[in-house]
């Protein structure tokens, strides 16, 4: 396990990265692939903030559009009424970083505007370049995942030969837009997007070679996101998304072993607690 001391700058403060940070996921969508329409109101998505913070999370990631296979894009009107109010509630309520997993850029900046202080894009830039003109506006932190294809195909692609020399490619486009635009690399975060475009075998290439990855783009923390996904369920004899958090957990360990600097993650608590040793581990070699 490689430590790399450094920070992640946001519009609100830098965050420390000298330990594996977890990410804990709000979806705030009738239609997400293990939790859909679970917290979609107001009270509910404040009660799983609650838990979310009680359990240990670093920073809560909230989404308003679903990116499940076969899901249908949302209006920014539409995502904006689901993500708004929530974020407002969870930026009063609590001092934890919030960041807002969208790709649309009117959905960022009213994001931003109300309290959250990350912007997770899960094109990279590739649906909205205007998102890194958001970023650095506000001086947002800004992750950029590698995904292939439109919203629509995203998962249906043909899958490429080298998952690594794509991925490599694609962070180099995306890390040129956003500094053009004024984003500073100190605000940036990179995510392989495990589930978005990749086989089966890829997916498992990308997390136990992941600091492959890091050590090509060493200035950038990375994100893995790896939680409840179908290739775990695959590997667990067809598990359904609620029975996928051993396995969650274990690929959380490889990737924060790895090299990862935060994980994504639904289990909060189980996240931590595994992380917890992975560092322990780690800083006594």
């Amino acid at each position: 396990m490689k430590k790399l001391q450094r920070t992640w700058n946001t519009s609100r403060r830098r965050i420390d990265l000298s330990r594996p940070l977890v990410m804990g996921i709000l979806n705030v969508t009738p239609d997400s692939f293990s939790d859909g329409g679970k917290f979609a109101d107001l009270g509910a998505a404040l009660r799983q903030a609650e838990k979310l913070v009680a359990e240990g999370a670093d920073i809560i990631d909230i989404g308003g559009e679903s990116t499940r296979p076969g899901s249908s894009r949302v209006t920014s009107k539409d995502e904006i009424a689901r993500v708004v109010p929530i974020i407002d509630a969870i930026s009063k309520g609590f001092d934890i970083p919030i960041s807002v997993d969208s790709s649309k850029s009117e959905v960022a900046a009213a994001a931003t505007d109300t309290g959250a202080e990350i912007i997770n894009d899960i094109s990279g830039l590739r649906f909205d370049p205007r998102m890194a003109n958001v970023a650095a506006k506000v001086g947002a932190g800004l992750v950029l995942m590698h995904s292939r294809g439109t919203f629509e195909e995203m998962h249906e692609l043909e899958p490429v030969d080298d998952i690594f020399a794509d991925g490599a490619a694609d962070f180099r486009r995306s890390i040129s837009l956003a500094t053009n635009a004024g984003v500073r690399p100190e605000q940036i975060v990179l995510d392989i997007g495990i589930g978005f475009g990749k086989t089966f075998e890829q997916n498992l290439q990308l997390i136990g070679d992941l600091n492959k990855v890091i050590n090509e783009f060493p200035e950038f923390p990375m994100l893995v996101g790896t939680s409840r996904k179908s290739f775990i369920g695959k590997i667990l004899g067809g598990a359904s998304a609620d029975q996928r958090q051993s396995g969650s957990i274990a690929t959380a360990v490889l990737a924060a072993w790895n090299g990862a600097s935060i994980i994504r993650a639904h289990e909060v608590k189980a996240t931590v607690d595994a992380l917890k040793i992975v560092d322990a581990i780690g800083s006594s070699i």
